[in-house]
C-alpha cells in the first residue's frame, strides 16, 4: 500500500526566516516596514512566503507586542441597520473612513442604540480592540459613553455631548444655524411657526412637547436647535413660550409625515414648519402632498443637514459639513492619541434657500432668497 503523505507543517515567521537565512525582523519588515528592505529582498521574502502558505505576521501577536490595535472605534448613536440608512450618518462615516485610511488605521463600528443597560454597554466597549474612540452624537447620559471614558483612551466627540473632560469635540453652532432659518421665515412674514424635532430623551415619547421637556438633559443638538427658534421669535417680539413643538422618537420619513399632521392638528394657524432634520422635513413634504397642502403657498417647510435628497427636492435647509466632520474627527483623534491635548473645532454651516419657503398667505414679501452663508 502506498504510504499516505504527511501534511507539510505550516510555515511560521521563524521557519521562513531560517529557510531564507535571514533574521525574523527581516521577514516582519517585509510586511510591516517595507522601506527598511531593498525591493529585491522584500520580493524574495514575499515569494517564499506565498509558496509556503505563510499569511504574514499574526496581527494579534503584533498588537500584544506593540500595545497598538491599529483601529479606531466609532461609537454610533443608533443600531447599525439604522445608521446605514441615515444619509447624514453615512456622510460622516465616509469622512472618518477617509482619515483612517490615510493613516493606515482600521475602523470598528460600535452601535449604541437606546435602551441598553450599563453592564451590556461596558462589556461591548471593553472588548473593542481599538486605540481610541470617535463618539458620534450620543445622549449626555449614554452608558456606552460612560464605558468609553473608563477606557481612558483618546476620544473625539462629534456634535454631542459637550464638555466631556479630556475629549476633543467637532461640531457646529446648532443654535445659530437654526436661528438663520427662523430669521428667514420671520423676514418672509411668518409669525405662527411650529417645530418638528427628533427625540429629546432616551425614553420613547411621541407627541406635542410640554415646556419642561424642552429642557431635558439628554440631547444637546435638539435642545440647541429649538433654542435657536425661540431666540429668533423673542428678538422679533413674538412669544417663544407659545411655540408648538412636536417630538418623534423614530428618525424616519414616516415619522415626519405623522409629526407634520400632529403639529398642524395641534395648531392649525401654523404657516411654517421648522424640522430639525432633513429626513423629518422630507416626510413632512410627503404628508403635505398627500393632503393637498400647497408648499410653499399654504405652508412653508424647512429642514436641517443639507443631505443630497433634500437639495434635489429644493428644500430650504441648513447645509452642514457632515463629511468634513468625520474627516476632522479622524484627524483630531489620530493626532490627539500622541499629544493628549483636547481640541474643540466648530465648523461653518450655510443657509440654503429652496422652493419650500414663501411668504404666508396674504403677506406681500418676496419668497425667494439667495444662498447665503
Amino acid at each position: 500500500m502506498p504510504r499516505s503523505r504527511q501534511p507539510r507543517p505550516r510555515a511560521t515567521l521563524a521557519s521562513l526566516a531560517a529557510e531564507l537565512k535571514v533574521s525574523r525582523t527581516t521577514v516582519s519588515n517585509a510586511y510591516n516596514r517595507p522601506d527598511q528592505l531593498s525591493a529585491e529582498l522584500r520580493e524574495r521574502v514575499l515569494l517564499a512566503a506565498k509558496l509556503r502558505g505563510y499569511p504574514g505576521p499574526d496581527p494579534v501577536a503584533r498588537s500584544l507586542r506593540t500595545r497598538r490595535a491599529g483601529a479606531v472605534g466609532l461609537l454610533l448613536t443608533e443600531a447599525l441597520s439604522y445608521s446605514f440608512r441615515d444619509p447624514a450618518a453615512m456622510s460622516f462615516l465616509a469622512g472618518l473612513a477617509e482619515s483612517c485610511e490615510a493613516a493606515g488605521q482600521g475602523l470598528l463600528l460600535i452601535p449604541a442604540g437606546p435602551g441598553t443597560d450599563d453592564a451590556e454597554a461596558a462589556a461591548v466597549v471593553q472588548q473593542a480592540g481599538v486605540d481610541g474612540f470617535v463618539v458620534y452624537s450620543v445622549a449626555d447620559d449614554d452608558p456606552y459613553l460612560a464605558a468609553v471614558r473608563e477606557r481612558r483612551l483618546p476620544t473625539v466627540i462629534c456634535d454631542q455631548p459637550r464638555g466631556v473632560p479630556g475629549a476633543s469635540l467637532v461640531g457646529i453652532d446648532d443654535r445659530a444655524a437654526m436661528r438663520k432659518v427662523v430669521d428667514h421665515l420671520i423676514d418672509l412674514g411668518h409669525q405662527e411657526i411650529g417645530v418638528l424635532c427628533m427625540r429629546l430623551g432616551c425614553e420613547r415619547s411621541d407627541g406635542v412637547v410640554e415646556r419642561e421637556r424642552l429642557h431635558a438633559p439628554n440631547f444637546h443638538v435638539q435642545r440647541e436647535r429649538i433654542a435657536g427658534v425661540q431666540d429668533a421669535l423673542a428678538d422679533a417680539g413674538l412669544d417663544p413660550t407659545s411655540l408648538t413643538v412636536v417630538e418623534r422618537y423614530e428618525h424616519t420619513a414616516r415619522a415626519g409625515q405623522s409629526g407634520a399632521a400632529e403639529a398642524l392638528a395641534a395648531n392649525p394657524r401654523i404657516t411654517a414648519l421648522v424640522c430639525t432634520t432633513d429626513v423629518l422635513a422630507l416626510g413632512a413634504l410627503d404628508w403635505a402632498r398627500r393632503e393637498g397642502v400647497d408648499v410653499p403657498g399654504q405652508l412653508s417647510i424647512t429642514g436641517f443637514d443639507g443631505i443630497e435628497q433634500a437639495l434635489r427636492e429644493g428644500l430650504t435647509t441648513v447645509r452642514q459639513p457632515q463629511e468634513d466632520k468625520g474627516r476632522r474627527a479622524g484627524i483630531l483623534l489620530l493626532s490627539d492619541s500622541d499629544s493628549g491635548v483636547a481640541t474643540v473645532e466648530t465648523l461653518e454651516t450655510q443657509l440654503v434657500g429652496g422652493r419650500t419657503t414663501a411668504s404666508p398667505p396674504g403677506h406681500a414679501v418676496e419668497s425667494v432668497i439667495a444662498e447665503t452663508a
